[in-house]
């Protein structure tokens, strides 16, 4: 995502040098539209980012919820905090 933000600022940086018969102002308002549009471009990297990290930790809560169902877990012989553990992922779910 780094690398994508230098990018965008660098091509923004060129934009502002190939305008320098612009007057003053539509040189500022130049830069303050690819500066925002530089934002909003990494913005969106980091939504589709975490949007797959979502779908996986979805795929995987599935997954884990599968693999209880077919162990056919006593459950009843579990602690509330032993079930805790296996939902927040901090203890495996089946072994």
């Amino acid at each position: 995502m780094k690398t994508t933000t230098v990018a965008l600022l660098a091509a923004s940086l060129a934009l502002e040098l190939a305008g320098c018969a612009k007057s003053g102002d539509e040189k500022l308002a130049d830069r303050v539209e690819n500066h925002a549009d530089a934002q909003a471009d990494a913005l969106k990297n980091q939504a589709a980012e975490l949007n797959a990290e979502a779908k996986q930790v979805r795929e995987t809560g599935k997954q884990r919820g599968d693999a209880i169902d077919a162990a056919d877990l006593n459950t009843q012989a579990m602690s509330n905090e032993q079930k805790a553990a296996i939902v927040n992922g901090a203890a495996p779910a089946v072994r």
